[in-house]
């Protein structure tokens, strides 16, 4: 058996310690129901595991929560093989469908008992980390927290804890547990995501090197106990290292709408697979660590003195560092830190391979492997589209496109890959498409073919009508037919149409504005945290309602609230009779008011939110901002109109 290198990543923002507000901070505070569930507790041999966690926020409450995390993991790891549990993440286990009478062991009186005693572990330690995020900023940093005491979230020297070690090499005990802060300092970019993973690479090959790697996010939990056996015998299976460089898991959530996701997975990524792998998204992802240095096999083995095992901290410091790597000037200031950035800069985004394996193929799981936490509302929804949009186009227009960065890159394998790439940029046309038929409602005037409104029965004047809506109808039958085949409703269908159109003309507008920003120099893109809160849940499971959208003050609701009110004012104006004479006899049609209609119906979320109070209403300043807007648009396309 191979052994496995976990990398978490956390992307905290730090604690109230720090100078962030409770309210913001709260939010983003690491919950242990994570920590214990990924790594710690999957059928293999634990000696032969390894799991690093990086904290980009240097957040004691963080490090608090690992440490109190791996001691119930203990208890909980045993409890698990005993009973031969499969659902091993606790906090979904102790939700309430998984009771003691639906278990295989339920007449077992030591099972009840082992049952409420694990249940009773879990609240204990759920109560500590909440009390912890309370009171931190009031208690002392002593102990094993001194080393937070000066630090900054922005400005600190690397941390480097090993909280566990499994010094017996027993595969019954958990596996090697090491908590990683890199190094921060305001002169040195640190590329987010990709540079802590870059970090945590360096780390392990010095403490453990492992010929394999395992990528995760720490909002996400093994679904399947079996998936690291699983998957090494894929990568082992293969006849060349560089015909399996990875294994990539499809990203699937537990608590949103999974219809979309499935649906994504099913054509699409499932599609690009069959061309020359998988594209590498981030997360949920098995590595070779070989071939993602890009290296042959003698070129790593001079890394650590004792493979599999935690090597000693002293010889580390002396012949490596295992500070060293993780500081922020090792990529600039050592040609073993410019030889081994595995994962490429600058971007938001983690949706391609690595620098390391662009040119290894890949293999996509079947099996879902692991089950991450979906965005908790509408606000974080739009964030995270909103930085992957801004993510695809920086790797779009740098020396990272992979369309230019490989040579053998197929001609459908570009086509999908550009399909992806321009997220960002869908939504100028989406934009016009949608302003387009208010406007000639508006002044009269079409874009269409001419439907004839005063003939009845309607009649159609130009046989050229049957094109565009021959298009329309057939793309949508066939979307529809998508979630047909795979069991999914009608309904649901519906609402990710209206998604869709929501999410390019918000989210991904401000993403091609803020990269526009960046690229002219103006300003530096901010990578933002999504919010994904259980507590925000809608349901008492944790899952979140997909029908029930909420909103708050970001800018970000601004355009789809705009295009929203000229479509309703550009429908009042053809009801009430003040639309202007038509030019030649051809004014708006039929064509135009279903465009409108059509337009209404998919942003019918934002119409509820004109209506409704608290989170799931539009709050009153971005409805006034939008009305403006709105009336500028209508004030200009009249003088444009009578000026024409």
């Amino acid at each position: 058996m191979d052994s496995l290198d976990f990398l978490l990543f956390y992307a905290s923002l730090g604690s109230p310690l720090f100078g962030f507000s409770p309210s913001i901070s709260t939010g983003l505070l690491p919950n242990t129901k994570y920590f214990q569930s990924v790594s710690m507790n999957v059928d293999y041999a634990a000696h032969k595991l390894a799991c690093y966690l990086s904290d980009d926020g240097c957040s004691p409450l963080t490090f608090y929560s690992l440490v109190e995390a791996s001691k119930f993991a203990k208890l909980w790891v045993q409890f698990c093989k005993k009973y031969n549990v499969q659902v091993r993440a606790p906090f979904r286990y102790f939700l309430g469908e998984f009771m003691p009478s639906d278990h295989a062991n339920s007449c077992n009186e030591e099972f009840q008992w082992q049952w409420q005693k694990m249940k009773n572990e879990y609240d204990q330690l759920s109560r500590k980390v909440d009390d912890a995020a309370q009171n931190l900023s009031h208690c002392d940093l002593t102990g094993e927290l001194a080393i937070f005491s000066n630090a900054d979230s922005r400005n600190h020297s690397t941390i480097v804890k090993v909280i566990w070690e499994n010094k017996e090499d027993s595969s019954d005990h958990l596996p090697h547990l090491v908590y990683i802060s890199r190094e921060k300092r305001s002169q040195h970019n640190h590329h987010y995501k990709a540079g802590a993973m870059n970090v945590l690479t360096r780390v392990s090959a010095l403490m453990t090197n492992a010929p394999f790697m395992l990528n995760v996010d720490c909002d996400m939990f093994t679904n399947n106990p079996q998936v690291v056996r699983e998957t090494i015998c894929l990568l082992l299976g293969s006849k060349r290292e560089t015909v399996c460089g990875f294994v990539q898991g499809p990203q699937l959530f537990y608590d949103g709408p999974a219809d979309q996701v499935v649906i994504s997975n099913e054509y699409m990524v499932k599609g690009v697979a069959e061309i020359q792998g998988p594209p590498y998204e981030g997360t949920g992802c098995f590595h070779r660590r070989k071939v993602i240095y890009g290296l042959g096999p003698d070129e790593v083995t001079n890394l650590t003195s004792e493979k599999g095992k935690l090597a000693d901290e002293h010889e580390l410091v002396k012949e490596f560092g295992a500070c060293q790597v993780a500081a922020s000037y090792y990529e600039y200031g050592t040609n073993r830190g410019k030889k081994f950035i595995s994962y490429p800069y600058p971007n938001l985004i983690h949706l391609f391979q690595p620098h390391g394996i662009v040119d290894s193929h890949g293999v996509y799981s079947e099996f879902s492997a692991f089950l991450g936490c979906a965005p908790s509302d509408g606000p974080a929804a739009m964030i995270q589209q909103k930085r992957w949009a801004t993510g695809l186009l920086e790797i779009l227009f740098s020396i990272s496109n992979p369309i230019f960065s490989i040579g053998d890159l197929q001609s459908r394998r570009c086509l999908a890959y550009i399909w992806i790439l321009i997220w960002g940029l869908r939504s100028i046309p989406e934009l016009c498409y949608a302003i387009l038929p208010a406007y000639c409602i508006i002044y009269n005037s079409n874009f269409l073919p001419y439907f004839c409104l005063n003939c009845v029965p309607v009649q159609v004047e130009e046989p050229g009508i049957y094109i565009p809506v021959a298009l329309f109808v057939i793309y949508n039958l066939y979307t529809l037919s998508e979630y047909l085949r795979l069991g999914f409703r009608i309904r649901s269908w519906w609402i990710n149409q209206s998604m869709e159109r929501i999410t390019t003309m918000n989210a991904w507008l401000f993403a091609l504005a803020s990269f526009i920003i960046k690229f002219l120099g103006l300003s530096e893109t901010v990578f933002e945290v999504t919010q994904k809160d259980q507590s925000n849940s809608d349901n008492n499971d944790g899952t979140i309602n997909p029908e029930e959208f909420t909103f708050d003050k970001s800018p970000v609701f601004i355009p789809g609230t705009t295009i929203l009110l000229v479509q309703l004012a550009a429908l009042a104006t053809a009801l009430l009779g003040l639309q202007p004479e038509a030019h030649r006899g051809q004014g708006s049609g039929l064509g135009e008011f279903m465009c409108s209609f059509y337009l209404v119906a998919c942003f019918w979320p934002i119409v509820k939110g004109l209506f409704r109070k608290g989170k799931y209403g539009i709050p009153f300043s971005t409805m006034c901002k939008s009305a403006v807007l709105a009336f500028i648009f209508v004030h200009l396309g009249r003088s444009s109109s009578n000026m024409g």
